[in-house]
């Protein structure tokens, strides 16, 4: 026998998976700050590992919020992550989000250097404090400044060697994001990247273990965006 379908207008969709989410969550509570990053997890993937997975360094969603309500820059590894942003709700607080992957001196550094484009795009992203939004000199000291100011926020979800990269250049003192979110998906050197970023002294929210995704950091990112309006869409 075929199961009953639901009857839900389409305006009210999302809505109702929410609805769906919390009940088979059942009698489970989480921080109020952490759920609805939580629950914007599972909605997007419908895995209820998140629930358990989702690792928040102490301050990590109030740190996130603020930067996002600063006109934060969040700098994906995937194209893939970039188009899952709002970038329309994103754009209220002047913020916006970047994908240096497909730029051609990214190209040309991870050849020169023989390493991959996820290393390169996060070397650029770290010079993004001292070189403007665009990671090109600017002549205007004052923008320059302001440039410097605005929060960054790298949000991997595809690439552990993006990750790699962030905690070696965290160590050295080269790259100072202001959250960190980490949950590349796969098998080769996933965890020990997730791992390090744990480790790194920087505010993030890692999944830990092997699952995660460019749709996981995605909806990350919107979960603090909606928070920072005061709606968590939960």
């Amino acid at each position: 026998m075929l199961e009953e379908l639901e009857q839900v207008l389409p305006g009210d969709i999302e809505k109702r998976s929410f609805e769906i989410i919390t009940e088979e969550l059942g009698e489970r509570t989480f921080d109020p700050l952490e759920e609805p990053i939580i629950k914007r997890c599972i909605h997007t993937s419908a895995d209820f590992d998140y629930a358990d997975q989702l690792y928040f360094s102490p301050g990590a969603v109030k740190i996130g919020i603020e930067a996002i309500k600063k006109g934060a820059r969040i700098v994906t590894d995937t194209n893939m992550g970039k188009a899952g942003v709002n970038k329309t709700a994103l754009g209220k607080f002047g913020g916006e989000v970047l994908c240096f992957m497909a730029d051609e001196d990214v190209a040309e550094a991870a050849k020169r250097e023989g390493t991959t484009r996820a290393v390169a795009s996060v070397k650029k992203a770290a010079a993004l404090k001292a070189a403007g939004a665009t990671g090109r000199p600017m002549e205007e000291p004052g923008k320059r400044r302001q440039e410097e100011e605005r929060p960054l926020i790298l949000a991997v979800g595809n690439a552990p060697t993006a990750l790699i990269e962030a905690y070696e250049l965290i160590q050295k003192g080269r790259f100072a994001p202001d959250l960190v979110i980490g949950v590349p998906v796969g098998f080769v050197n996933v965890i020990p990247a997730k791992e390090r970023i744990m480790q790194a002294g920087v505010p993030c929210i890692v999944a830990r273990g092997r699952k995660g995704g460019s749709n996981i950091a995605a909806a990350i990112c919107n979960a603090l965006i909606y928070m920072s309006f005061n709606k968590t869409k939960v």
